[in-house]
């Protein structure tokens, strides 16, 4: 009896045990295939540029999460910022944007809290952010709205310059979002009016401002420069104080000086005056005196190039579609598309007119009768190769001296003027509309040779002697 007591005692009591532990495993099964719901902060939350952040999020009930997937992922577009899945972090797919910066607060997921820490704060990180939580059995998700602002430097104020009688002093204070509010103020908290305010906002989207005040002697030595966050409703602020020393004393040999440097501009730009009006009518005497001497010039067809066509009259050339058979003689270019004037001049003064049509490669000007007429020589267009002219090259107006002088004009000259002075060994052109020095060129020294006009056309340009 005692025996079969003793073993009807032991079987029930390992039958005790046995259901209790299967109650214990079904309600921690049934604890963590429960409903729950994903709860998030209700209005958006304001985070720092620079600084971290924690994003809240919990499970209602507060029940483990620990074998719980939780995502948290921006849903337009969508990117995941955060994963965790299977007890730990699983951020292979993670946006490159957060990589390193995010971190779930793994110590309370226990008591169901899925807290991620975000770190390093951007203006990009502004937006939607869902919380999703799922277990095997069932998910929730939560909406959370990030605001992100820029909370930027302590102003910097430096003292710049002197400005309208005071000195200027500049403020400058960079990483503000949104576009702060910039004022003065003075020790009472009166604003002051800037003289300037520049805001300039960066590729991170932050923004840097530059304001500007002057300080005035006996009045406003202390200012403060003020820049608020009108969003978080906050502002820094630094105070600058210019003393009586910085500001300039007058005396009065410091006036006579200024007198004396007032009467000495006066009479520098009344001399200046007084030599352009000089110049004009130097200009104008200059022009009246090569109109006196006017040259009937003709073009001497047997020196010119075999591609040039000269008119019948001697009085234009163009380049023509093909080389004509013409003699070679020692006269004739034969490489270069010249031509010289019949005309030869060794002593006076004189002057002739050439019309410029639409082409834009010639040239015009005078040259030795001695010149190079066989072979190449562009690079002896000048008068030490004999040539003292003027052309048109494409869009460059140029002098052919050596190196070549470039015109600034605002237009090509239509009708040239050419005035040979042959005592005085110069040689200047005139735009012959409006009556302007286009070029004049140094004294030379033409040692009693013969000079004649000369031509050089490319490109089916023409020139014409005007009668």
């Amino acid at each position: 009896m005692k025996i079969s007591s003793f073993c009807c005692s032991s079987r029930t009591s390992s039958t005790r045990m046995a259901l209790t532990i299967f109650l214990i495993i079904s309600h921690i099964h049934k604890l963590e295939s429960a409903k729950f719901s994903v709860v998030a902060s209700d209005h958006p939350v304001t985070a720092i540029v620079g600084e971290a952040f924690l994003l809240p999020c919990h499970l209602s009930p507060r029940i483990n999460a620990q074998n719980m997937e939780v995502k948290w992922f921006r849903p337009h577009p969508s990117s995941v910022v955060h994963l965790y899945r299977d007890g730990k972090d699983q951020n292979e797919s993670q946006s490159v944007d957060y990589r390193g910066r995010t971190e779930l607060l793994k110590d309370g997921l226990s008591n169901g809290s899925v807290d991620l820490k975000i770190h390093n704060i951007r203006l990009s990180d502004k937006g939607l952010y869902s919380c999703f939580i799922r277990s095997s059995l069932f998910y929730g998700e939560a909406l959370l709205e990030l605001k992100v602002a820029g909370f930027g430097s302590d102003p910097h104020i430096a003292v710049e310059s002197y400005q309208d009688g005071g000195i200027r002093v500049v403020c400058l204070s960079t990483g503000w979002y949104p576009k702060p509010e910039v004022l003065w103020r003075d020790l009472s908290g009166r604003h002051l009016p800037s003289v300037s305010q520049t805001t300039f906002q960066r590729d991170n989207g932050l923004f840097e401002i530059q304001t500007a005040f002057i300080v005035t002697e006996h009045s406003n030595q202390n200012v403060s420069c003020c820049i608020r966050n009108t969003f978080l409703n906050q502002e820094k602020e630094s105070t600058v104080s210019v003393s009586d020393s910085f500001f300039p004393k007058v005396s009065h040999w410091m006036v006579a000086l200024w007198m004396i440097v007032v009467v000495l501009f006066v009479s520098i730009g009344l001399c200046i005056y007084l030599f352009k009006v000089k110049g004009k009518l130097v200009a104008e005497l200059r022009w009246r005196r090569v109109l006196t001497h006017p040259a009937n010039v003709t073009l001497d067809p047997d020196t010119a190039h075999p591609r040039l066509v000269v008119s019948k009259d001697g009085k234009s050339v163009r380049q023509g579609d093909t080389q004509q058979n013409l003699s070679n003689n020692p006269e004739r270019f034969d490489y270069e598309c010249c031509v010289l004037g019949c005309e030869r001049f060794t002593s006076g003064s004189c002057y002739w007119e050439v019309e410029a049509g639409d082409g834009k490669h010639w040239a015009v000007g005078v040259a030795r009768e001695s010149v190079s007429r066989k072979g190449e020589f562009m690079s002896n267009l000048n008068p030490e190769g004999g040539i003292w002219a003027v052309r048109l090259y494409g869009d460059q107006f140029q002098a052919l001296t050596s190196p070549k002088t470039p015109l600034p004009l605002k237009h090509s000259p239509r009708r040239i003027r050419v005035c040979l002075n042959c005592e005085q060994g110069q040689v200047a052109f005139f735009d012959a509309d409006n009556q302007t020095l286009i070029f004049m060129f140094p004294l030379a020294s033409f040692t009693g040779e013969r000079l004649c006009p000369w031509l050089w056309v490319r490109g089916g340009s023409q020139l014409s002697l005007c009668h």
